[in-house]
């Protein structure tokens, strides 16, 4: 289906690659995927990297962890902004130029936010580097258009399984490295991650030579008529917003229960460590690449969505039992990167404009995890853990309830 996008992009045959052969990878080098699957994990970490370190930041500001877990739903909803501004750019400006710009700019926040005196100062700092690290979104339409129509969804998985690495990363590493050094020293090394490999993937890309038709932000002005002229964009779009959502809830308020004294108890550390569990989503995503090749978006959705329901009451008994907490955690995760990958490559095969697809799909996901997020923290302040558990529970009734209505 046509995109009615206000703006286009062309790039010239010669300008596929600049300079003499062997100097610059081409798209199809081997460094390329493995390299964007690392900068995808990195940048996931930037996005959560205050959810593990909320009882330390909070002591070392003189509050208390639920007084500032809204600094988790910020860092979503900046990289929520920065996907609906800078993502649909990949459809008309030179990717490589973009990228440098951002990956620097992210770092840079990033150091200021080590920096902070406050959770105001800090919060600012999270917005910035959280709206910048977009870059792997800038480069996802481009792996899926260059990767064989029959390993579309295996290609895509790849970028999806290191995204999900970097968000374990940053549970466990953050928590461990917090723990010792503080939370600052996580931040400072975040940046430095950030700018070596943003510009390590700006270096790898192809030079481009584009002439863009219309405003910079066009792409922008598209999204809404790219998301209404196609149904199945739509229904990817909810469905991972309710999926994203519950599994949001529940994993940005889990340092709350596992370091807070009326949960279990845990060390920061600790705490960190029961990321691992999220190593569960990594080992899905190939999987469910090759399911989704071989039968199709819709029924592995289907398969999300009831691995999400039974997870949400075992987290519910979670909170008086750690065995339950750790089934859930498998579960929960294996459901998110499952019905990620199945939505994800529904939307950038479903119309003429991957990256403003794209951009529609991710912010509606982030959209609704940082929602979540931000309702999580009130909920577990006025009613515990049960109160994150319902949180999430509400999310995957209104994402299959919305889209069911829809397709009716």
């Amino acid at each position: 289906m046509s995109s009615p996008s206000a703006a286009t992009s062309r790039t010239t045959p010669e300008g596929e690659v600049r300079g003499a052969p062997g100097k610059r990878p081409s798209v199809s080098s081997r460094l390329f995927l493995p390299l964007i699957a690392v900068c995808t994990a990195v940048t996931a970490a930037n996005i959560y990297l205050a959810a593990p370190l909320l009882p330390l930041i909070a002591h070392d500001f003189g509050s208390t962890p639920s007084a500032v877990a809204w600094l988790a739903s910020v860092a979503q909803f900046g990289y929520a902004a920065g996907l609906l501004f800078f993502a649909p750019l990949g459809d008309s400006v030179n990717r490589r130029r973009l990228v440098a710009v951002l990956a620097l700019v992210a770092a840079a926040a990033l150091v200021v936010g080590a920096a902070s005196a406050g959770t105001g100062a800090l919060a600012g700092a999270v917005l910035v580097a959280s709206a910048a690290t977009v870059v792997p979104q800038l480069l996802v339409p481009l792996v899926a258009e260059r990767a064989p129509a029959d390993r579309r969804a295996r290609h895509v998985a790849a970028v999806i399984a290191g995204l999900f690495t970097g968000i374990v990363a940053a549970r466990v590493l953050g928590g461990l490295v917090g723990q010792a050094y503080g939370w600052r020293v996580v931040f400072v090394g975040a940046a430095v991650l950030t700018a070596v490999l943003g510009l390590a993937t700006a270096y790898i890309l192809p030079a481009q030579r584009r002439r863009r038709e219309g405003s910079l932000f066009a792409g922008l002005a598209a999204v809404p008529g790219v998301v209404r002229h196609s149904p199945d964009l739509w229904r990817a779009c909810v469905r991972q917003a309710g999926m994203y959502g519950a599994w949001s809830a529940l994993w940005t308020s889990l340092a709350l229960l596992l370091a807070g004294g009326e949960g279990y108890g845990m060390t920061t550390a600790a705490a960190g460590l029961f990321g691992l569990f999220g190593l569960a989503a990594s080992v899905v995503a190939p999987l469910a690449g090759g399911l989704v090749d071989r039968f199709g978006a819709a029924k592995v959705v289907r398969s999300a969505y009831l691995l999400a329901a039974v997870s949400v009451p075992l987290f519910w008994l979670g909170g008086q039992a750690m065995a339950a907490l750790c089934a859930a955690a498998v579960l929960v995760h294996a459901a998110l990167v499952a019905s990620h990958v199945a939505n994800q490559t529904l939307a950038l095969t479903t119309t003429s404009a991957p990256a403003t697809a794209n951009t529609a799909y991710v912010v509606s996901g982030f959209a609704g995890g940082a929602l979540a997020s931000a309702l999580a923290g009130p909920a577990y302040g006025h009613w515990g853990w049960g109160g994150v558990c319902a949180v999430a529970g509400a999310w995957l009734v209104l994402g299959w309830a919305a889209t069911a209505v829809r397709a009716r």
